[in-house]
């Protein structure tokens, strides 16, 4: 009789539930974001905070704002990351770039359960839980706890294999936005040095 009264809380998946139904139905989305992050000893580094937006399969743009300004861009194809204050342009193979990592689980598409394990974590803050695990030793990061609500991602926690934290929190996500394909396009600037790591 309660559950009849409160549809939201009867309705309510699971974040492995949800994490799925976000792969399978949001196509696009644009947001902000705001990352902090602490050192295996506890340590604070400066947060940053800027936009993304991505497009499946693969297609997504990362760009940092504040404190310095960096951008990550994938075409699908290659991953270019251009970092201002060095002038320099690492760029990668989207599949060797991608494949195992956070951004897979967010922007990528396919079977999750081919890249990493997935366990479903106690609610914490009003928030659904997961668990990403990589099934490869080489992916960088220990494992990525995802919390859902409403069927979209809101905070992401990542623990790298050097024992950092990485707490990046997502607000004003639109689902199915339409997005210029220029968005995903990347051209190395006049000046810039290009790292290829193929």
């Amino acid at each position: 009789m309660l559950l009849a009264c409160l549809p939201g809380l009867a309705l309510a998946a699971d974040a492995r539930a949800q994490l799925q139904s976000f792969v399978d139905r949001v196509q696009s989305a644009t947001g902000q974001f705001s990352q902090e992050r602490t050192d295996a000893k506890g340590a604070a580094q400066k947060p940053q905070s800027g936009a993304f937006a991505f497009q499946r399969p693969g297609k997504f743009r990362w760009e940092v704002r504040a404190p310095y300004e960096q951008l990550i861009v994938s075409d699908g194809q290659h991953v270019y990351q251009y970092d201002p204050d060095l002038e320099q342009v690492t760029e990668r193979r989207a599949s060797q770039a991608v494949g195992a990592s956070p951004a897979a689980l967010l922007f990528g598409s396919g079977s999750l359960g081919d890249a990493f394990d997935l366990q479903t974590m106690p609610d914490r803050d009003g928030l659904q839980w997961l668990r990403a695990v990589p099934k490869t030793p080489d992916a960088g990061f220990v494992h990525a706890d995802i919390a859902f609500s409403d069927g979209l991602p809101r905070r992401l926690e990542l623990l790298d294999a050097f024992g950092q934290v990485s707490r990046i929190v997502f607000t004003g996500l639109k689902a199915n936005p339409d997005i210029s394909s220029g968005q995903f396009r990347f051209t190395v600037p006049d000046g810039a040095d290009l790292v290829k790591m193929d």
